[in-house]
């Protein structure tokens, strides 16, 4: 072990043994490669007979995206309590006198991967029916009765969609190294034609995507990752970006590389209990590829500026930018609209 993983053994040792059970310690505390909004490390809790595998999430001096541990930890709460596969949340801390940062623990999950790349052929339907049938669960959860209005921002049927739109157009606008025209045509485009009222406000998961889940070797999902960007609004919105065309890597055939567009919005809605307008739609679509826009712009600022170099924050500023403005730029084509259409009917 290097020093800094010494430091954080010893301290969520301290930790547990004042929150969990006396005497506990941490053995096998490993870093879980990849994402970018929090640290996240695997470890195994001793006390007495007691053994119990965790997963700790450290806030970083810096993240690709803004986010709220709290709002985090209280829409998986909610989730896993809601009878969804999320990992069982166990403490939400604050301190800063154990890790020097905030920080949550979880239950972890084992025997799982959530690499796209890992998805076979065999298994590749069985995960897709799941992955829809999930996010039509928790469009049909009523974020008031989960308890979320004190973690999440109000807001109404009829302002979602601009509240969204105005939070990443002022992220973009702030964050942007360089003229964005593709992404400046999109914000007036988008409030210029606003969408219809949402059918319904619900939880939304914010990066709900091929990738942000624990599958088995057997094709089960076991549990729904990455909460960090949840939020009151609109179900579409959660829809329309696990259709981006960005996560169907060279399966463009294939919403989220899994299944057709069209079976994935059918299994969608029956789960949901709701029907997707496609006017709506186009206007979430579009939208979500704006949003990864501002994401992809934000890690570029932040590995510009140095408030982190992490290969994984240069990376996405660079690819995913000029994919996902190719991606806007095919959306707002005068000749786009039978795409969207034909994706859901």
């Amino acid at each position: 072990m290097d020093g800094r993983e010494n430091q954080l053994q010893a301290g969520l040792s301290s930790f547990l043994a004042a929150e969990w059970l006396p005497g506990a310690r941490v053995s096998d505390l490993a870093r879980i490669p990849g994402g970018a909004s929090r640290e996240t490390w695997r470890l195994k809790a001793h006390a007495g007979d007691a053994i119990r595998g965790m997963v700790v999430r450290i806030d970083p001096e810096t993240s690709l995206i803004d986010t709220d541990r709290r709002t985090e930890y209280r829409a998986m709460e909610a989730a896993f309590k809601a009878g969804l596969p999320a990992p069982e949340t166990l403490f939400l801390e604050e301190d800063l006198r154990w890790l020097g940062r905030p920080f949550s623990i979880t239950a972890e999950v084992t025997g799982c991967q959530a690499s796209p790349g890992g998805i076979t052929l065999e298994h590749r339907d069985a995960i897709g029916r799941q992955k829809w049938s999930l996010l039509g669960r928790i469009a049909a959860l009523d974020p008031l009765t989960l308890g979320l209005a004190d973690v999440m921002a109000a807001t109404t049927p009829a302002t979602c969609a601009m509240e969204q739109l105005d939070y990443w157009a002022k992220v973009i606008e702030t964050d942007e190294l360089h003229p964005n025209p593709v992404a400046h045509a999109a914000i007036r485009s988008l409030r210029r034609n606003p969408p219809p009222p949402a059918q319904k406000l619900s939880l939304v998961h914010g990066d709900y995507r091929t990738g942000n889940f624990l599958y088995s070797p057997d094709g089960e999902i076991k549990a729904i990752l990455d909460w960090e960007m949840a939020h009151i609004g609109d179900p579409l919105e959660d829809l329309a970006w696990s259709l981006d065309p960005l996560w169907c890597w060279n399966e463009p055939d294939r919403a989220g590389g899994l299944l057709p567009h069209k079976e994935a919005v059918r299994i969608w809605e029956e789960s949901a209990g709701l029907e997707v307008d496609p006017e709506a739609f186009r206007w979430w679509q579009v939208f979500a590829a704006l949003k990864g826009i501002g994401i992809w712009i934000s890690s570029s600022e932040d590995f510009h500026s140095g408030a982190s170099k992490a290969p994984i924050l240069a990376i996405a500023g660079w690819l995913m930018t000029d994919r996902q403005q190719r991606i806007l730029v095919d959306y707002l084509s005068p000749h786009s609209m039978h795409r969207f259409v034909r994706v859901v009917k």
